[in-house]
């Protein structure tokens, strides 16, 4: 199945009062990477507008296990563990670069809707085969905002 990972660097804005990664932003570093997958493999948020498709988190089941903190680096990985006809599921997993600690797991489930209707449809083919076929890249640069 496909897998695809990127860094990122923590700021601030990333953080609350102690310097901690609140834990919601674990959650915004996956959606991004799962963005990032899809426009390594030439697929932009945009395009799939125009053709009516879009991505939504249909559930998680997320573990926190460490925190990060103020500057840290993170890999965000991601793999994809089912594709389905209208549905994929990510087993993702933020790690502290420096040290490979494992700090928040996930796996989330993504469902294929129609822009207009909302309702679930299925992954064009092309896609579907793209996202499953065992490809396993990187990032090429780090994911700073």
């Amino acid at each position: 199945m496909g897998s695809y990972q990127i860094q990122l660097r923590i700021y601030f804005e990333d953080t609350d009062a102690g310097g901690i990664v609140y834990y919601v932003n674990y959650l915004k570093f996956m959606e991004r990477a799962r963005t990032e997958y899809l426009r390594s493999l030439g697929f932009e948020q945009q395009q799939l507008f125009a053709q009516n498709i879009m991505f939504v988190v249909h559930s998680l089941n997320a573990q926190y296990h460490h925190p990060a903190r103020l500057d840290d680096l993170l890999t965000v990985g991601l793999e994809v563990i089912k594709g389905a006809r209208s549905y994929l599921v990510f087993k993702q997993r933020i790690v502290d670069s420096k040290n490979a600690t494992l700090l928040c797991e996930a796996d989330v489930k993504v469902a294929c809707l129609k822009v207009d209707t909302m309702k679930p449809c299925a992954i064009p083919s092309t896609m579907r085969e793209s996202m499953v076929s065992g490809c396993s890249r990187s990032g090429s640069q780090n994911q700073n905002r």
